[in-house]
């Protein structure tokens, strides 16, 4: 069975004008601030009576402790939106903004795959809407007014060797992790050691995705830690004079992106902290669009529910007042292969009881008598008393194992069409 290539099937598609798709959510054409013909922002101050309607229900896609390619949270939560818009639900899919660094690295895009992907692919995966480039700039900004305010006579007394605030860069760049900066001479400042991080490991990213307004955004900024004085008291962004502009430079990154899926149906993609040093999740102001505009809203966490899904209920929803419904938790045969301690082979529970050992590329190693109980993955998910569904996620590569797995499970498949 051949099947074409993620690009290949997303370079296939037949997009429908971002107009289109923002009719279906009901926003006049007035809201929109297009980026070409397949993309836009939303300005939500130009949305009539946006505040005044009703709530949707909240679904969470999370998983299993994923491998390092991913296990196909952001494929189940597309191929989910889209499932329920083909059953005459309305359905909007909140997703996160991929970064760079992984795309050239092992991980790769952050669009989804096969047939539940969201496109234009090539641009979201790249540059989309800027949003990435402006927090980048914004936090150098701040960067840039720390070492400028030491080297002009730093009224506020900031410590050259207790500043916390570092730099970034949206690329896989191991060389700039620990530097020297402001060598060169008297008039490049006072050398100190520092380095760079991801942007999307800035902590202007995820401040950008829980802010629900330009005020918010500005506020939250200004209390950024980015070092202290010789007698240990904290300076902050706003000890610098630096928020407002901060506030600025990020001023239409606060507005959301619409995009779609490749069956059409709209999805939100803003925002992408990662789950490891931030909460993972997309933005507040996403979600509760979404939330207003759809019957449903499909969103994602980051990395594994003991991690990603812990920081969307403990953080995400509680600061933003957010109830998710249901949870779907993403099982695939990869992750239980890792967890196993044994990233080349994978253990199927067969529905006898037996387990049967495959090694990556399918073949039967070996038989041997065990028990299996999927769901004992979900008990983060369940500690906050939602409901639970379980989703095993496929590649080409595992199709045959994952429909054993299925056998054994009862559970659902993305590939049922095929069985």
């Amino acid at each position: 069975m051949s099947v074409p290539s993620d690009i290949e099937i997303a370079r296939a598609a037949s997009m429908r004008p971002i107009g289109e798709i923002a009719a279906k959510l009901g926003l006049p054409e007035d809201s929109l601030e297009p980026y070409g013909r397949t993309k836009a922002k939303i300005a939500l101050d130009r949305v009539p009576g946006l505040a005044d309607k009703p709530d949707g229900k909240l679904i969470l896609v999370t998983a299993m402790t994923p491998t390092p390619a991913g296990e196909g949270k952001t494929t189940t939560t597309v191929g989910l939106g889209d499932g329920l818009n083909r059953i005459g639900k309305k359905a909007v899919m909140c997703l996160r903004e991929p970064s760079l660094g992984p795309c050239f690295g092992q991980k790769g895009g952050a669009a989804g795959g096969g047939y539940a992907q969201v496109v234009p692919m090539e641009d979201i995966n790249l540059h989309f809407t800027g949003d990435m480039h402006a927090i980048g700039a914004a936090h150098n900004l701040l960067s840039a007014m720390v070492d400028n305010h030491i080297y002009w006579g730093n009224s506020a007394g900031l410590d050259a060797r207790r500043v916390t605030w570092r730099r970034v860069v949206d690329m896989n760049d191991r060389a700039l992790r620990d530097i020297v900066s402001s060598l060169g001479g008297v008039t490049n400042g006072f050398p100190r050691q520092t380095g760079y991080d991801i942007t999307v490991a800035s902590e202007v990213m995820a401040i950008l995705c829980l802010a629900d307004s330009l005020e918010d955004l500005q506020r939250r900024l200004g209390q950024i830690v980015v070092g202290a004085t010789r007698e240990g008291e904290y300076v902050t962004a706003r000890d610098l004079k630096a928020d407002g502009a901060m506030a600025v430079l990020l001023r239409d990154a606060l507005m959301p992106n619409l995009v779609q899926t490749l069956e059409n149906n709209p999805a939100i993609v803003h925002g992408g902290p990662f789950a490891n040093i931030a909460h993972g999740c997309n933005t507040v102001l996403a979600t509760k669009t979404g939330l207003k505009l759809g019957d449903y809203v499909v969103t994602e966490a980051g990395f594994g529910a003991d991690l990603g899904a812990e920081k969307f209920f403990d953080i995400k929803c509680r600061k933003a007042g957010l109830s998710p419904v249901a949870a779907v938790v993403v099982a695939a045969v990869g992750c239980g292969a890792a967890i196993g301690g044994d990233a080349a082979k994978v253990k199927i529970p067969t529905a006898a009881g037996n387990y049967i050992t495959r090694d990556w590329a399918g073949t039967t190693v070996t038989v041997s008598t065990g028990t299996s109980t999927p769901g004992s993955s979900t008990t983060a998910t369940v500690d906050v008393a939602i409901q639970d569904a379980l989703a095993y996620a496929d590649t080409v590569a595992h199709f045959l194992a994952e429909l054993e797995l299925k056998k054994f499970a009862g559970a659902g498949s993305h590939w049922d069409d095929l069985t």
